[in-house]
């Protein structure tokens, strides 16, 4: 028809080239895209007009005030510092605390006179800043004009003007840059970009109104400023602890731990919650889903990264993520632990490593360990699939919970080993302490997950041959058993298994198992008749390679004979649980009489499990019987860590500060076999960090290594060493060292 045309249908986009996804933008949903760079800046003009330019061009500004030079007031020794706790970061720019003043220089090219002469100085973070969003800042002298930063003039002499600054105590924290602008009836005149008035933002745990306040000075001082911590493992019964580098003042961390902020692509705006931070961190310090800092391994085998146990401190993988910008090797749950907290106290969040004896790892939320034993009473390995850690460390971190009710504020569990996903990440908190304690795990996050950890139930049941089960005995007090930390400004440990659960067996205690299950939890009701025969194996302090003999204690409390056929089994386990080989089984038939108390005696030779240690070298032994005049079960379980040789650690006498010291490490190798391919690392904050490679150390043979350092600064420090090889795992040693100005 004629007037008519044909619609024609617009042309489609050409294919992307074959195996390549095409580029994806913001462009549709955002008009910019989201600031998530730290890294990253947007350069300001040095000079912006007002309006358009006249006949001539734009007038020179050269007749109003100009900047003549800025300085940051940022050596260690001066005012800004010192008031703001960051006298011990080693580094050259200006680091403070947010929601507390601070002070810079500003010299013009002639006085400053108030009533004529405008000026700003304007702070900015990432790539788009906003002042909206609280990223771009400018900061005013006078009352009448100010912003959410309040500015004054502290003092005035010839063409110099002493600014104080005091950032919101809520304001995003990290790398900012700083201008000066002078506002002209022609334009804004500012300060070129220059990287030497950059300057670092923190949490300021010292100021009330920050989300991240601790009133506790000595734990303030611990659990901010100690860069050096205990960390303690081994088993409820035989504790053992090393020495850790937190070292989050070093040269370098600052940074690595804002990159890490960075890769996650965490916005801007969310870097002042320290819920958001701490959450988004604890999915970053692994790198299960997102690339993150650290690679887990539990197998035995760490050919192509570091052993967790040769590790001493968290400078070296911090500065190696940053730097190569891929996932260091290897972690287990204490390295995720210790480099998360060098994370926290580097940027201002109160933290401590927390660790927790017979912790349980449950998946499906039951609070049940579930320990399978067919008729006989004998344990059956390939239907029992659950496994309770020896140990497991996680953080606490203190602040404000506003998303939370009033009183479960304070102490919260982060935890960055991968175990479980957390909505679609492994990752795990923040979780409130008293939350857990008092049963409410409906709270975010993840506290259903940590009430397990620590209140789980250990049932034992027996399955007959036409496979239904029975429970036979619950152990409602093996999970849980005591939770650890440093003592602040000690070296001494801490029990805070209080702050998690009511004493077992209290009415408090069952009010809050009430409450859990209120909330979807569910335990195993069954109460089974408890045998009439006690079973105790022993407490043992056993090294690595010795013989030993493990004396179990039968007491009948019946008023007749009781005969017990018993199934005793040795395996190694991994800290976690995870049973490895089975190196001893015995299955004696013990006679007890009426109230009597009978010992069954087993001899353990080294031969037997020598060959099959893996790291840390734990030994997991479980005794279970049935008694048949009866048909009741007895169990026991006990679990040995073998002492490993120590690193004996001695540092030259008391030092000064800029003078060469010497530290010597010594060590016998106390077998009969060579240790091969063995790494030696010493480090010490303010000291030193080195670290030895040695092909062989003979059996029987000694090893003494000495290493000159020169210490940066005073005051009581540590030398922590560490011995490592495929034979022989977790050695450690340290010693005290004092360094006087």
């Amino acid at each position: 028809m004629s007037g008519q045309s044909t619609p024609v249908a617009p042309s489609a986009p050409p294919p992307p080239p074959a195996g390549r996804p095409p580029k994806v933008t913001n462009r549709g949903r955002t008009t910019v895209p989201v600031d998530s760079s730290n890294s990253e800046t947007s350069d300001f003009p040095e000079v912006e007009y007002f309006g358009l330019p006249g006949p001539r061009g734009f007038p020179p500004l050269t007749g109003f005030l100009d900047i003549s030079g800025v300085d940051m007031v940022k050596n260690p020794d001066e005012k800004n510092k010192v008031e703001h706790h960051t006298a011990l970061f080693q580094s050259d720019k200006l680091i403070v605390r947010r929601g507390q003043e601070f002070q810079v220089k500003i010299t013009f090219n002639r006085a400053y006179k108030p009533a004529e002469d405008k000026f700003a100085v304007e702070f900015v973070i990432g790539s788009s800043p906003q002042y909206s969003k609280g990223t771009y800042i400018p900061v005013f002298p006078t009352k009448e004009r100010q912003s959410s930063w309040e500015g004054r003039i502290v003092n005035t002499a010839d063409n110099t003007i002493t600014m104080g600054i005091t950032p919101k105590v809520d304001c995003v924290v990290g790398k900012y840059h700083m201008y000066v602008a002078v506002l002209t009836p022609f334009g804004v005149r500012r300060t070129v970009r220059d990287d030497s008035r950059d300057l670092y933002i923190l949490f300021n745990p010292w100021v009330k109104d920050d989300s991240v306040f601790l009133d506790d000075e000595q734990e303030r001082e611990e659990c901010v400023m100690n860069e050096v911590g205990i960390i303690y493992h081994g088993a409820y019964d035989d504790i053992a602890e090393r020495d850790w580098n937190y070292g989050q003042f070093n040269y370098g961390v600052l940074d690595a731990c804002l990159y890490i902020m960075d890769r996650s692509e965490m916005p801007i705006t969310n870097r002042g919650d320290p819920i958001k931070v701490t959450r988004k961190a604890s999915a970053m310090l692994n790198s299960r889903d997102d690339e993150g800092v650290l690679v887990g391994n539990w197998s035995g085998d760490y050919t192509y990264g570091v052993s967790p146990t040769s590790w001493t401190g968290s400078t070296e993988i911090l500065l190696t993520y940053a730097s190569s910008k891929m996932p260091v090797c290897y972690a287990q749950c204490w390295v995720y632990a210790a480099v998360f907290n060098t994370f926290l106290r580097c940027l201002g969040i109160p933290s401590r490593v927390i660790t927790n004896y017979f912790s349980a790892h449950d998946n499906d939320g039951n609070l049940k360990m579930d320990i399978i034993l067919d008729d006989n009473g004998r344990i059956d390995r390939n239907r029992t699939r659950d496994s309770i850690w020896n140990y497991h460390c996680w953080n606490e971190c203190f602040m404000s919970r506003p998303d939370l009710p009033p009183g479960f504020g304070g102490w919260q569990i982060v935890d960055a080993t991968p175990q479980e996903t957390s909505d679609g990440m492994y990752r795990c908190g923040p979780a409130s302490v008293n939350a857990i304690k008092h049963g409410h795990i409906c709270f975010p996050f993840d506290a259903a997950f940590v009430f397990a950890e620590v209140n789980s139930d250990v049932v034992f049941y027996s399955r007959s041959k036409d496979g239904t089960m029975e429970p036979v005995k619950v152990n409602r007090t093996h999970v849980g058993r005591l939770v650890l930390t440093k003592t602040p400004g000690a070296m001494t440990r801490r029990d805070i298994t209080d702050q998690y659960k009511f004493p077992e067996g209290t009415t408090e205690e069952r009010t809050v198992l009430e409450k859990a299950e209120e909330y979807g939890c569910h335990r195993d009701k069954s109460n089974p008749e408890v045998a009439d025969v006690d079973l105790t194996l022993p407490t043992l302090e056993i090294s690595v390679g010795d013989d030993f003999e493990m004396n179990l204690e039968f007491v009948n409390r019946s008023d007749e004979r009781r005969t017990v056929d018993m199934y005793i089994s040795g395996t190694v386990v991994y800290y976690t649980g995870v049973t490895t080989s089975e190196f001893l089984f015995r299955d004696p038939t013990v006679e007890i009489g009426p109230n009597k108390t009978v010992n069954e005696l087993i001899t353990v030779e080294s031969k037997r499990y020598l060959k099959y240690l893996v790291e840390q070298a734990n030994l997991h032994f479980i005794a279970t019987g049935k008694i048949r005049e009866t048909g009741q079960i007895v169990t026991a379980m006990k679990v040995v860590a073998l002492r490993n040789p120590k690193l004996m650690v001695e540092v030259s006498a008391t030092g000064k500060v800029n003078e060469e010291m010497v530290a010597k490490v010594q060590f016998t190798n106390p077998f009969s076999f060579s240790l091969e391919n063995v790494y030696v690392r010493m480090e010490g904050p303010g000291l030193m960090a080195h670290r030895l490679n040695l092909l062989v150390i003979l059996g029987g043979l000694s090893l003494t290594w000495s290493e000159f350092f020169v210490p940066q600064r005073p005051g009581e420090t540590r030398v922590i060493a560490t011995l490592d090889c495929a034979a022989l795992r977790q050695v450690s040693g340290q010693a005290t060292v004092t360094i006087t100005a």
